[in-house]
């Protein structure tokens, strides 16, 4: 994407004071204030001073007789009110947190910034990402209604997506995590959710009284996004813990309830008092809450379903990326490239910090997110020992993107799996 549309999307992060300290942070906000979708129903996206009118002419293109037939990366240039938008759910638009409820607001966000009817967008619901059959009767269902750009949010629609960019090169397709593109019409985005991870681990360090810390994970180490930010939680906990340690409890699942719930009991049974999480419900939270513990949010702000466990959350905005696409396809500057932004981008962050939480953690929370911001602290820095006793990375370097994002299948010194099942 092109750098000036990063800009524009920078321009919109909200800035909050973290509570228990005078430095304002940046964060992403994924309200879970019921409020705030409202609002977002209403056309107001949370950003000050942008109207759909001023997305759509932020620098990329001035009107439609200025805006070139053909984009970059020799694809159709469609017009906004030509946009017909399809987007696959493993859970449902009406979510009110979660994985699908983050991606719904950043559509709704994506619908205002440009100024979308909201009719240009069709959502299909509950589609599991591990049903063949499923993700390709929806997919048949968007080409079928005339969408020209498909959004699949969920790592298990990746082969299927890559298969219909390849049956349908006309069509946008954009595949959110995995790592399959094709440079022309299916790109991949993601992000450094891990700037975000190792930021809770400070908070999740420095609250627990037993040294054990949970993590119920949807995937094992063969999965590189899990493991990833287990890993970055886990250097976190260690930087003001170093006696702590992180026992996982893994589902096998993106999106299963009861595992979740179950997973999250085995953890405190096993002596945990802080969860963290890379699954999609809040499950880890109510648990946390019904066993006088606490809990780290993941996707939006857990802390209205369970105020008294919820720290801090560990969010994305992925109005900054649907926007930055959209307005990519409509102004002609889309080139095929994939998209993994981070804090930079304001795409991912942590909500306020709970009162539940010493008053040191905002401020030390705030400076290890500056060091990051600043580019002087890359979270996968210098020489990392892993739980088997290896060294991964060298000293004076941090590991590349394509190694963080495909290649960190190991766990950090200080991680167990548990065994739970």
């Amino acid at each position: 994407m092109k750098k000036r549309l990063l800009t524009f999307i920078m321009s919109m992060a909200i800035t909050v004071s973290l509570a228990g300290c005078g430095n304002d942070v940046i964060v992403d906000v994924v309200s879970n204030d019921v409020s705030a979708a409202d609002k977002l129903e209403e056309g107001d996206t949370g950003a000050e001073n942008v109207s759909g009118e001023d997305a759509q002419n932020d620098g990329t293109g001035d009107d439609s007789s200025s805006v070139s037939d053909v984009n970059p990366a020799g694809m159709k240039t469609i017009a906004a009110q030509d946009l017909k938008i399809g987007v696959l759910y493993i859970g449902g638009a009406s979510d009110t947190s979660g994985y699908t409820y983050a991606h719904e607001l950043g559509i709704q966000g994506m619908i205002s910034n440009i100024g979308l009817d909201d009719s240009q967008v069709m959502r299909m619901e509950y589609i599991d990402d591990g049903d063949e059959a499923a993700i390709t009767e929806a997919l048949d269902e968007c080409v079928e209604a005339g969408c020209n750009v498909i959004f699949t949010t969920s790592w298990g629609y990746m082969d299927k997506t890559a298969e219909y960019a390849e049956k349908y090169p006309d069509i946008y397709f954009s595949h959110g995590t995995g790592y399959k593109s094709n440079g022309k019409n299916m790109t991949n985005y993601f992000g450094r959710i891990y700037q975000a991870r190792y930021l809770s681990g400070i908070v999740a360090g420095l609250k627990t009284e037993s040294n054990k810390i949970g993590y119920v994970s949807a995937m094992g180490s063969e999965n590189s996004e899990c493991t990833g930010g287990i890993d970055a939680f886990a250097m976190g906990i260690e930087s003001v813990n170093p006696n702590a340690k992180v026992l996982v409890a893994v589902t096998n699942s993106w999106y299963s309830p009861e595992d979740e719930e179950a997973a999250s009991r085995a953890l405190i049974a096993a002596g945990c008092d802080v969860l963290a999480q890379h699954v999609d419900t809040t499950a880890p939270q109510t648990v946390s809450e019904e066993n006088g513990t606490w809990s780290i949010g993941y996707n939006s702000d857990m802390s209205k379903e369970t105020p008294n466990a919820t720290l801090t959350s560990v969010v994305w905005n992925w109005s900054a990326y649907y926007t930055s696409y959209i307005n990519s396809i409509v102004n002609a500057t889309y080139d095929g490239s994939n998209y993994y932004g981070g804090m930079d981008e304001s795409l991912v962050g942590l909500t306020n910090i709970s009162s539940l939480c010493d008053a040191e953690t905002a401020g030390l929370v705030s400076e290890a997110q500056q060091k990051i911001l600043k580019g002087e602290f890359g979270v996968f820095d210098g020489e990392l020992e892993t739980n088997t006793g290896e060294i991964v990375g060298e000293a004076g370097k941090t590991l590349d993107d394509a190694t963080i994002i495909g290649g960190i299948n190991w766990y950090y010194h200080n991680v167990e799996v548990l065994n739970w099942k």
